[in-house]
């Protein structure tokens, strides 16, 4: 198995991953990147009642370099 690197990016700057995970396959990586970000989401929703909107991405790297990121886009709008 080879050891991904999950680093955090938000509006903050970026979060380093320096511990990674081993994954067996691409379509686990994806899995664990997708819970980091609901991960980051949720944490966003406990944040914010009326926040401006929030960028936040999962950067997967290994030894090699980028492998592959996920983004999303968190915000809450009230009616007028």
């Amino acid at each position: 198995m080879r050891r991904y690197y999950f680093d955090l990016r938000d509006e903050k700057g970026l979060f380093v991953d320096d511990e990674g995970v081993e994954c067996r396959d691409m379509q686990a990586v994806r899995v664990e990147a997708a819970r980091s970000l609901a991960d980051m989401a949720r944490d966003a929703v406990h944040a914010a009642a009326s926040a401006p909107p929030r960028m936040m991405s999962i950067e997967v790297r290994d030894e090699a370099g980028p492998v592959m990121q996920a983004k999303l886009t968190f915000e809450i709008s009230l009616p007028q």
